[in-house]
């Protein structure tokens, strides 16, 4: 999954790999001092580990992955692994710096005992052939397993760890069970789900239907397949030397992506910023085809790569790490359930963090999430994952289980870490609001609320959509979009717009916390065949300040299934269900819900072009003017999830710290 335009640090809990994207203009220099620990950490590696870099290791097809392997010297007997697979970049050597990379984490994996493995994905740095987003990982995946499973100084037990794209290929690899996988610990993995019920999101491609615009401008930094190689005979101990001359670490020319976005034809924009051909819109030799931004979301190519999907299980001991202000949120939390479900583990846990993505630890004393405090929300990751492999890797009987529950997450709010054995938490009770309006909920300043009950008379809110005009977006649970802020962004800044309809509790008499699904149900119309509909979920204080909590997007085309493509009539109403929203927040007395429904939210998502066409080759706009029924008859409405506390108990904290 995606990095942001800076430089990505891939958290894995305790396990962090430095991996600047390929997009990433260049690093700045290191001061002395740094350096100097740089140097300091590499020579204490060598002393207490055998050091194996840039080995190729053959795929069943014959393509080499480069490795780097490191052990401990002075080991009893055979050791547990601990697998990290990326297309980043972990080559050994800072190039620019001319002084080694951060082997800190490296160095604390051998000094606790364990075997440190590192690869790039295919068609990345040293690693032969063409790349594929999740194609090969399953095969790639299974065979390194296997191979590291053989070696003479393995004890059998290999974990995974990492965060984003060094996590997404880990479900479907464990699904597959290799010889000597024993766990997976996968961080913001959502594009690495493909459709697990509710969501068919294909890898976050989709979400409901509409693109998810994340992926383009990182597919610009990581689709080049025309790059730098080295002879395939070229000797082990010639590219460890080469690897101090050349990185292969791509270095992009700047793109303003926020003007980039808004190119048309959608299939043409990383051409028209000059960006290399590859899988985004382009036929590739590989296993998907390629043309990604082609596809429906029902294209056999998609079960053709590396994702989850649910009709395979894992039968292994997981430990799921999440944020709420990811993009991956919802398709996550449904994987996690689908495993508790089906596993032949019990061994399945989650943590859910109040960050973005793959920032767990950056969470501080006072941790800002877009504009918002959701106080201390530090946690001992360290602790956790290694307390982890220590028990599934080598066997240790430390009580890490005893009292672990099975979901451990933050509400924002109360600002507390809690506990459950499930998702969403037992005891927690659909609540049910419905719009209403007089025909005006267009801004903040309209007359729409929502209700306990339906109104009886239908009076439609109705605004103009127009694609070249879309309603920006504004925070949101978002990942890797230069130009975009992630996190809780007040909007009320948003909410002048006429093409906004705003729907709020009254102030609300007791606090309420609101942790799991939120759905949305919309009655709609529009004069065109098709078009979008969006939504935002909000928690607005008595100040007025408007905080966003998880937003969703439904193209009306598939309304009725992904596996079908349905029209629209002019004038018509049709039942819209948007894909659930998740999130845990404690709505405090005073405080009010907040519903924004609208038809854009860009680029967060891809504009809908009001044609009815394929959207992605079209250049030409239409205007919808479209409209949101409420009444009996078109009882639209938001079903939130509420957790009731003991009086006098508003949270219980976990065991952050």
């Amino acid at each position: 999954m995606p990095r942001t335009i800076r430089y990505l640090t891939l958290v894995a809990a305790g396990i962090v790999i430095a991996a600047p994207p390929a997009a990433a203009q260049q690093r700045p220099l290191l001061d002395s001092a740094a350096v100097a620990q740089r140097f300091r950490v590499e020579h204490e590696l060598e002393s207490i580990a055998v050091i194996d870099r840039k080995v190729m290791v053959p795929m069943r097809d014959g393509v080499r992955l480069a490795t780097d392997i490191y052990r401990p010297k002075d080991a009893s007997g055979k050791v547990p692994i601990i697998f990290v697979r990326t297309p980043y970049n972990f080559n050994f050597w800072d190039v620019r710096n001319n002084a080694p990379s951060d082997m800190t984490t490296i160095l604390d994996a051998v000094k606790r005992g364990y075997a440190y493995v590192g690869q790039n994905e295919r068609g990345h740095f040293y690693s032969e052939g063409n790349y594929d987003i999740l194609g090969p990982p399953r095969t790639d995946g299974y065979d390194m397993i296997k191979w590291l499973n053989d070696q003479s100084w393995a004890n059998g037990k290999v974990g995974l760890i990492g965060c984003s794209s060094t996590a997404e290929w880990q479900m479907a690899v464990a699904a597959m069970s290799p010889p000597g996988l024993a766990t997976i610990i996968p961080e913001s993995f959502g594009a690495g789900v493909g459709r697990v019920k509710p969501y068919y999101e294909q890898g976050n491609w989709y979400r409901g239907g509409a693109v998810q615009m994340l992926f383009i401008d990182w597919l610009y930094g990581e689709q080049n397949q025309v790059r730098p190689t080295f002879p395939a005979n070229t000797s082990q101990e010639d590219l460890v030397r080469e690897s101090r001359l050349f990185d292969l670490g791509a270095q992009m020319p700047h793109v303003d992506w926020m003007e980039a976005f808004k190119h048309l034809p959608e299939q043409d924009i990383i051409k028209s910023v000059d960006g290399p051909r590859g899988i985004y819109a382009d036929s590739m030799p590989v296993a998907t085809g390629g043309r990604m931004i082609q596809r429906t979301p029902d294209d056999s190519a998609w079960y053709k790569g590396g994702l989850y999907h649910d009709d395979t299980t894992i039968n292994m001991p997981g430990l799921y790490f999440m944020t709420w202000y990811d993009v991956s949120v919802g398709p996550n939390l449904a994987l996690f359930n689908h495993v508790r479900q089906t596993s032949s583990s019990k061994d399945q846990y989650a943590i859910i963090a109040p960050t973005l993505h793959c920032a767990y630890k950056r969470a501080t004393e006072n941790t800002i999430v877009g504009e918002r405090s959701v106080g201390d929300a530090r946690y001992d990751y360290d602790a956790l994952t290694y307390g982890w492999f220590d028990h599934f890797l080598k066997g240790e009987n430390n009580g890490l289980l005893d009292t672990m529950p099975h979901v451990r997450y933050y509400t924002m709010g109360t600002n507390k870490w809690q506990s459950t054995d499930s998702w969403p938490p037992r005891g927690a009770e659909p609540l049910s609001f419905y719009l209403s309006s007089g025909g005006k909920a267009n801004t903040m300043t309209g007359d729409g609320v929502l209700t306990p009950k339906a109104p009886g008379a239908d009076k439609p809110d109705g605004f103009s959509y127009d694609p070249l005009n879309p309603v920006p977006s504004y925070g949101g649970n978002v990942c890797c979009q230069p130009g975009l802020v992630g996190g809780s962004m007040d909007q009320r800044k948003m909410e002048v717009r006429p093409d906004i309809l705003v729907y709020s509790t009254a102030p609300l008499k007791e606090g309420m916390e609101v942790s799991g699904p939120i759905t949305v149900t919309l009655y709609v119309s529009s004069d065109r065949k098709d078009t979008d509909f969006t939504v935002k979920v909000i928690d607005v204080g008595p100040d007025g300040t408007a905080y966003n909590l998880d937003e969703t997007i439904q193209r009306v085309r598939y309304r009725e299934g992904y596996d079908k493509q349905v029209w629209m009539q002019p004038g018509k109403v049709y039942k819209v269900a948007l894909s659930p929203m998740q999130t845990s927040n404690y709505f405090a007395a005073g405080h009010r819900i907040r519903l924004e429904v609208s038809s854009s939210n860009f680029p967060r998502f891809d504009r809908n072009l009001n044609t009815g066409g394929h959207n992605y080759d079209e250049t030409e706009t239409q205007i919808a003017h479209n409209e949101v029924h409420h009444s009996k008859l078109y009882p639209s409405g938001m079903t939130i999830t509420v957790v009731k506390h003991k009086p006098g108990q508003v949270a219980m904290a976990g065991a952050g710290q």
